[in-house]
């Protein structure tokens, strides 16, 4: 995909065409409120019939499509897991008990507060946003219904916990690939992104700690909803092994699909441990088709009625089909060309990090994959760091601070979609309430201007 392109288009062409697919996704799903799935269809058809008109083969666009889409199939099947462990981690008690236990250690401190930190310190020691999202993040949503917080607030400091600890994390493959992808040590990526991460994390706390809601209020809420929690699920130590599994299978490096594979298994083992009544037959439904609460208390069967395959369908088919775009985008010559105009006119660091922040934003925005924003832009400008004298770590953290972070705010990103998906909360709710995620462009630009943090190039 990154070599495919087809065309070679003028700089203006090629902008217009872009403009007019923002037009087309910002008017459907802002505008008319629609699925993100039909401005995206009606937008693959408008690059189809700008190919056409160029007379690009259609099957070569076909072919555009397709590598597009195949690049996302690693995601896709994570999210064929995730799905199965939210269910089998409902009916074994493993989220349940998260939330009741999180009751009793955070009742009396701020709510968003709380979230945001657990949420940040988990995501570092497991190294993954959609699993911190997935579990800890369904657990506090949970808290936050009890207490009749806001929803949008809650999964906003959620998604900027977990993409902390993601871009933070030794073990995260977004923290891996950017270090790799610009040849920079791992330790020394993470190092230097303390420049912009801790002041994003003291901000953040900060905000999330005065929109917190009074420590005690509706406490008559939170104990019918505890109450409730314990008669319809199994609240036990033991249920959070599965947890556990994860957790060290993640600190020990395995790679996603067999941690999750042993996180799923766990559950699957405790569930039939601890209710005999369950038969193969209704946890293989519950693996597929979700989990559902049937209690007397609506509040509870909202939000612990979910997880399973089907779930995922949803995010499955916008993922691939924002990838095809992508790939489509990138064999017309759309990117390609957009990204040489720019290459082209960087004459101080300045106009460097500028560039290299919306490359990897408008990646996020057109492809909707957070690795090809740090790939292809960590491959498009390293060469013009080395020009000006800036060390390659400078690349490597712009790449996290408008990559990584960006991708969850896209309605149609792999993590925007997910996340959305796994909370229930809509990606254009939440995101005015993800101040780090939000901060991290901010922060970039701010140290382009005071240069504070950036590392020039070491003399031999």
């Amino acid at each position: 995909m990154l070599h495919s392109s087809k065309l070679k288009l003028p700089v203006w062409e090629a902008a217009l065409i872009l403009f007019l697919i923002i037009a087309l996704l910002s008017t459907g799903i802002i505008y008319f409120s629609v699925s993100p799935h039909l401005p995206m269809i009606f937008s693959i058809m408008l690059l189809l019939a700008f190919g056409f008109i160029k007379k690009v083969p259609i099957k070569e666009m076909e072919r555009g499509l397709l590598e597009g889409a195949s690049s996302g199939l690693g995601a896709i099947y994570i999210f064929f897991f995730i799905g199965m462990l939210i269910s089998s981690w409902m009916i074994s008690g493993t989220i349940p008990t998260l939330m009741y236990y999180g009751f009793q250690l955070f009742s009396e401190m701020p709510l968003y507060f709380s979230a945001f930190i657990v949420t940040s310190i988990v995501g570092i020691c497991i190294g993954s946003a959609f699993t911190t999202s997935a579990t800890i993040g369904v657990a506090f949503l949970g808290m936050a219904s009890a207490v009749d917080a806001s929803l949008a607030v809650t999964a906003g400091a959620i998604v900027s916990g977990a993409f902390l600890g993601d871009k933070m994390s030794p073990l995260s493959d977004t923290t891996n690939l950017a270090s790799e992808t610009v040849g920079v040590p791992l330790f020394e990526h993470i190092k230097n992104m303390l420049w912009t991460t801790v002041p994003g994390f003291v901000i953040s706390a900060a905000i999330f700690f005065v929109l917190s809601p009074a420590a005690g209020e509706k406490t008559g809420d939170i104990a019918a909803f505890l109450h409730a929690l314990q008669e319809n699920s199994f609240i036990s130590p033991l249920a959070l092994l599965p947890f556990v599994v994860v957790a060290l299978m993640a600190i020990l490096r395995v790679s996603a699909i067999p941690t999750l594979s042993f996180g799923i298994l766990s559950a699957i083992i405790i569930a039939f441990l601890q209710d005999s009544a369950v038969t193969v037959q209704q946890m293989a439904d519950i693996l597929f088709s979700g989990f559902v609460m049937e209690s007397d208390l609506p509040q509870l069967n909202d939000v612990l009625s979910r997880g399973g395959i089907e779930s995922m369908m949803f995010s499955v088919s916008l993922v691939l089909l924002a990838l095809g775009m992508g790939g489509l985008l990138f064999r017309l010559g759309i990117i390609p060309s957009l990204l040489n105009a720019i290459e082209a006119s960087l004459k101080n660091v300045f106009s460097l990090i500028t560039a290299t922040a919306l490359t990897a934003i408008g990646i996020n925005f057109f492809i909707g994959e957070q690795y090809l924003s740090i790939l292809l832009t960590g491959k498009t400008y390293e060469g013009q760091y080395d020009k000006l004298g800036y060390a390659r770590k400078t690349l490597a953290r712009v790449l996290e601070d408008t990559g990584t972070v960006i991708n969850p705010l896209i309605p149609w990103g792999v993590s925007g979609v997910f996340v959305s998906g796994v909370l229930g909360v809509s990606t254009l709710d939440y995101l005015p309430f993800a101040f780090f995620c939000l901060m991290g462009p901010v922060l970039t630009f701010f140290s382009a201007i005071t240069k504070i943090g950036l590392a020039k190039t070491e003399k031999n």
